[in-house]
């Protein structure tokens, strides 16, 4: 029993009180990663090269985390130049500080550290993370990134037996130096080398095409079991066609978003798309199974070899895989690609971050208040250097990171004048800005022009896709506007001659990339920033972390090096704090119950 007295139940107060504190203590939690990006060297296509590591490794350490919690990413850079990371995918809810591109970054100097602190607010779902800078993607340096729900919130489907990460990738035997340069001159990338997965090359499927010695994945798995397979274009240019010979591709989740559960033989994943399915194990074993990616959109005979495959291999499997790979879709059906992307739905009862916020969040029924039609061209030569423009501005990256020049009000930098239509004027480069209204909803249609799909992605959101068709868009366009399930995510293909349309609530203040993420389109103008102010003082919006670099107008003030962070594993103090105070809650309660 329980022994009741004045003196007790001061003791009990003091409990109380103690608990109260341990319980706003308690926060939401925090994991560290401490990651050295170098060279080091790789053969993925047996051809000895100099790739980017992160850790050691190629593909990186995949970011695995859970909904809310805090992120403390510490990046040495032991490149020879300046290196960022970015989060694809990310939203970084009012902190635009750490998104990792030019515009809120002042880059990692070689042979420095900089620390990266973001929470995964709000938000569920398959990513990945890359470098930004200077075309050092085409090298590696990627890794996943993954946001599982929190336990109180249900996932949409039967907990998978394994969870599994695909990167699948174009890649060329150049250093991403020489690819800078050739873009640079005009020269395309040409034919990849080879189609990557996990950083490998193909399984030898046929000798005339594939050469002897080359390490390829394997996939290991058990008969009757259903795997998470989760899957990531994280090439610089090529779209890819990625299929499981005798299995069917279940999709449940593409960035974030719980999609319409359909089956599909094969799904086309253009460049910096993900895309999450559940495959059952349910054949027979006589083989192992091919798992193919392949480029879409080419027609030349000189891509045939540039195709990628690893063996999915069952426990029981009776001997190695054998025949011709799956058959792709058939590049003469233009519109296969399209109506397949046209299928994927959200899926609209199922919660994510939060239970259903489709049933509260009905995009379809709210007020746009900007609209901008952004038209992308081929390359041009402007003042004698090939760029290439959205329209008809070529981004031109300041010294100074826009972010930064907004917060010290240093003048010049950039402009709020990105035109919302392409103008009748030659094309420029500059340094123009959207200017997003807070809390607006904004309609962008872009409209591709060039000859090649084209992917963009907007940092600091999940858009509405809702629509795209071949052609000119116009305004009758939108009668074919999903207005209830289109799927939300952060990147969007483009099909050439044809034109996609999203939707953007504006609820998030910062700085916010919009590009190519083909990587060429990119590098050579195709990016522009949405400023998205609120005009109240928003005591939630993160201030200038204690960390920052700084570069550009504001280079004096920078001290030697950025502040250092020496974490190994320890526990941030709020944590440690909450169970000493746990530990004492316990004890006092035993010695009063007897």
């Amino acid at each position: 029993m329980l022994l009741r007295s004045p003196h007790n139940c001061c003791f009990l107060c003091f409990i109380l009180v103690l608990y109260l504190v341990a319980v706003g203590l308690a926060g939401d939690p925090y994991v560290f990663y401490d990651w050295t990006v170098s060279y080091i060297t790789a053969s993925p296509l047996g051809v000895k090269q100099q790739v980017i590591g992160v850790e050691g490794l190629f593909p990186g350490p995949i970011l695995n985390v859970t909904t809310n919690w805090n992120v403390v990413v510490n990046v040495k850079n032991n490149l020879n130049e300046p290196f960022l990371l970015t989060w694809n995918g990310i939203q970084h809810r009012k902190n635009s500080w750490e998104d990792g591109v030019t515009g809120t970054n002042c880059p990692i100097p070689a042979g420095w550290n900089w620390t990266y602190q973001f929470q995964v607010k709000d938000q569920i779902g398959s990513f990945f993370y890359f470098p930004s800078l200077g075309f050092q993607r085409a090298a590696g340096g990627y890794g996943g990134i993954m946001v599982n729900n929190r336990d109180v919130i249900p996932v949409p489907f039967g907990m998978p037996d394994g969870d599994i990460t695909l990167f699948i990738s174009d890649w060329y035997i150049k250093s991403h130096k020489e690819l800078r340069k050739n873009i640079e001159s005009g020269t395309s990338f040409g034919t990849p080398d080879g189609v990557l997965i996990n950083g490998l090359g193909p399984y030898r499927f046929d000798e005339n095409l594939v050469p002897g010695g080359i390490t390829y994945q394997i996939i290991n798995v058990d008969p009757g079991k259903t795997y998470r397979l989760r899957v990531h274009n994280v090439g610089i240019s090529t779209s890819l066609n990625f299929r499981i010979q005798n299995h069917n591709l279940v999709l449940v989740e593409t960035e974030g978003s719980y999609t319409v559960q359909q089956k599909y033989s094969n799904m086309d994943i253009h460049v910096g798309q993900s895309y999450s399915f559940l495959v059952t194990m349910d054949q027979n074993a006589s083989s192992d199974y091919y798992v193919v990616a392949s480029p879409r959109f080419v027609n030349s005979s000189a891509w045939s070899k540039a195709t990628g495959v690893a063996i999915l291999h069952y426990s029981n499997s009776l001997g190695p895989a054998s025949g011709p790979l799956p058959d792709p879709p058939n590049e003469y059906e233009t519109s296969f690609s399209m109506n397949q992307a046209r299928s994927i739905r959200m899926n609209v009862s199922a919660g994510a971050a939060r239970p259903n916020p489709q049933g509260s969040f009905k995009y379809g029924e709210i007020t746009v208040t900007d609209v901008y039609v952004i038209l992308n061209r081929p390359p041009e030569l402007i003042d004698g250097k090939w760029r290439t423009t959205l329209n008809g501005i070529s981004y031109l990256s300041p010294t100074t990171p826009l972010k930064l020049a907004q917060q010290f009000n240093i003048p010049g930098v950039f402009k709020l004048d990105f035109p919302n239509r392409l103008m009748n004027r030659p094309a420029k480069v500059d340094t123009s800005v959207i200017n997003g209204t807070f809390k607006g909803f904004m309609e962008i249609i872009f409209q591709n022009n060039d000859t090649t799909v084209q992917s963009y992605h907007l940092d600091g959101y999940a858009f509405f896709v809702v629509g795209m068709d071949y052609g000119v868009w116009t305004e009758n366009s939108r009668g074919i506007y999903n207005k209830w399930d289109g799927v939300a995510r952060c990147t969007t293909q483009v099909f050439p001659g044809a034109w996609t349309a999203i939707l953007i609530s504006l609820d998030n203040a910062g700085l916010w990339n919009l590009r190519a993420q083909n990587l060429d389109s990119w590098f050579l103008g195709q990016e522009v920033y949405v400023s998205v102010v609120n005009p109240e003082i928003d005591k939630t919006e993160v201030q200038l972390p204690d960390n920052t670099i700084y570069c550009g107008a504001l280079s004096s003030l920078q001290k030697d090096q950025a502040q250092r962070v020496n974490f190994s594993g320890a526990s941030p103090s709020a944590e440690m704090v909450k169970s000493v105070l746990i530990a004492i809650l316990i004890a006092l309660l035993g010695s009063f119950i007897m």
